[in-house]
């Protein structure tokens, strides 16, 4: 009797056992792929939404994956630099040290580029544009993580037109990160890297396939009469790329073939350009071809170069996205094919938003402007030295900040604060100008707590200035001939969008506001990982299964 007892448990328990077995693999997609659309506002996932097609992109995204249309970023400046970083460490500048894309940096005593290093050298090409590292990245990223979690035997590899862009998204422990010479036309990295560009890449380089794209023009996707989003076509305040005789669609390319690297970059091929080179990453280093998760960031820098040059509402920025929603979908249909429906992880947000162009804003009679920072500057640097007989003691206007020559007060025996309350008082009176303070009184600053956040949240001593300056909404600084910009806090540059698809993603939508730094983490809780070391957001449970 006890023997068919015994027998019995075995015939049972051993399902039951397979299945807790079974249960306890852990799961991860094959690989994560980040998207980041350079300068893309929240508002234009609805603004074209009626003429995405069914087989692209966007509405593949939308209807089959999961939007957080609330996502915001909560610190400034909103440039890009800090986007990316934040993106993909969870951070914020005051924490991750990328408080722009250049600063002042006082441990130096001058302006550094965020991802400039001295002790690198470019690998691919003659030029300089290679001698860069993610080393003043203070924090890790999701790839790091990534790469620590399964004992470096994950890939990550970065590619994106800007160094910066494809840079901090890898972090410090890539395999890799590719970005475009536009002296050389080729893709290019760094020593921080390889000592040599890879066959593939080289390969890649020797094809020349900005020549095949400028061969083909650029002209409206559709009729031009139908952009009915957008402004006329040729207006005032657009700025002229491509000539300053150059007015309007058709934008003639082929003169560029073999000469001019750099044209590409401002038209919707620098998106299929940099989607080609993704693509070949992805083939040739076989990411997601085994167990063990990859991660491949891609960011496509031409909305931000259409849109500083156009504005977004230019029929030029219509047909860019436009363009890049059937980008997007064979892109989505490629990783189909090469990794598998449903075994890869797919995000696609943005690192900054963009202002409305003033010149079309108060054509339509809503408040705006253009504020020349270079002359505040100088008028600045005169009217300190009428006082304290000290030449200049503003030594740069970065990231909406004064840095003040900090030794020159000192050494020169000044008063620090009446140097601070002369800057003060002669900004305040500028137009645009909403607030100027010393930021080391921000604490004691009045302002309404969503400005007050993420000026906090940007502060970090050594590469932030001593005056803040809050400029009214809609007013921009400089592209006093054209075009706009972004940086600042209000909901143009901050409200960004956040799509989730693929491996274990929810089908739906929150409105609930969540912000830039929560992406990290998310990746994080799904990949049973540690978040990044400097990382403060917040899982976004409702995206996942």
């Amino acid at each position: 009797m006890h023997k068919i007892l015994f027998i019995s448990f075995i015939f049972f328990a051993a399902p039951v056992a397979n299945a807790q077995s079974t249960a306890s693999t852990l799961q991860r997609p094959k690989l994560v792929v980040g998207i980041v659309v350079d300068q893309m506002r929240w508002d234009y996932l609805y603004r074209y939404y009626n003429r995405y097609t069914e087989d692209g992109g966007f509405k593949r995204l939308l209807g089959q994956g999961f939007s957080c249309e609330n996502t915001m970023i909560r610190y400034t400046p909103t440039v890009t630099a800090c986007g990316h970083a934040s993106i993909y460490t969870g951070s914020v500048p005051a924490i991750d040290g990328i408080t722009g894309n250049d600063w002042w940096d006082y441990d130096v005593n001058n302006v550094v580029y965020c991802t400039e290093d001295a002790n690198a050298e470019t690998v691919g090409s003659n030029s300089t544009l290679g001698n860069m590292s993610p080393k003043n990245l203070l924090v890790t990223t999701i790839g790091d993580e990534l790469r620590l979690a399964t004992n470096f035997k994950s890939k990550v590899i970065g590619v994106a037109i800007k160094d910066r862009s494809a840079i901090l998204p890898a972090g410090h422990s890539a395999n890799a990160a590719y970005w475009y010479d536009n002296k050389s036309g080729s893709w290019i990295t760094s020593s921080y890297y390889m000592k040599d560009l890879p066959k593939w890449v080289k390969d890649f380089n020797g094809k020349k396939l900005e020549d095949g794209y400028y061969a083909q023009d650029w002209n409206t996707l559709y009729p031009l009469n139908t952009y009915e989003e957008s402004s006329n076509d040729e207006e005032p305040y657009e700025s002229k790329p491509f000539g300053a005789g150059v007015k309007g669609f058709p934008y003639s390319l082929k003169q560029f073939a073999g000469k001019n690297y750099s044209a590409i970059t401002v038209t919707p091929y620098g998106n299929s350009f940099t989607f080609d080179m993704a693509k070949a990453a992805l083939t040739n280093e076989q990411l997601g071809a085994d167990s063990v998760t990859d991660l491949l960031t891609v960011s496509l820098s031409s909305p931000d170069y259409i849109g500083h040059t156009f504005g977004p509402n230019s029929v030029e920025a219509e047909d860019g996205f436009l363009r890049l929603d059937k980008d997007l979908g064979a892109f989505l249909n490629f990783l189909d094919e090469k990794v598998g429906k449903g075994e890869y992880l797919v995000f696609l947000t943005a690192d900054h938003g963009a202002a409305n162009v003033p010149g079309f804003l108060t054509e339509h009679k809503i408040p705006a402007g253009n504020i020349d920072e270079v002359k505040i500057g100088d008028d600045l640097n005169k009217a300190l030295k009428e006082k304290f007989n000290t030449d200049s003691l503003v030594l740069d206007m970065i990231n909406y900040q004064v840095y003040l020559n900090r030794d020159a007060i000192k050494n020169g025996g000044l008063n620090k604060d009446s140097v601070n309350k002369t800057v003060i008082d002669y900004l305040v009176k500028q137009p645009g100008v909403s607030r100027a303070f010393a930021l080391d009184a921000l604490n004691e600053t009045v302002l309404n707590a969503t400005v007050k956040e993420a000026l906090v949240n940007s502060y970090y001593p050594a590469r932030s200035g001593d005056i803040q300056i809050v400029y009214e909404p809609q007013w921009i600084i400089n592209f006093l001939n054209g075009g706009t910009t972004h940086g600042v806090w209000n909901a143009y540059d901050a409200h960004i969008p956040l799509l989730w698809y693929g491996w274990h993603i929810n089908q739906g939508s929150s409105n609930r506001e969540v912000g830039i730094t929560d992406i990290a983490p998310t990746i994080a809780a799904m990949l049973h990982i540690q978040m990044p070391s400097g990382s403060v957001g917040h899982v976004i449970n409702e995206a996942k299964k």
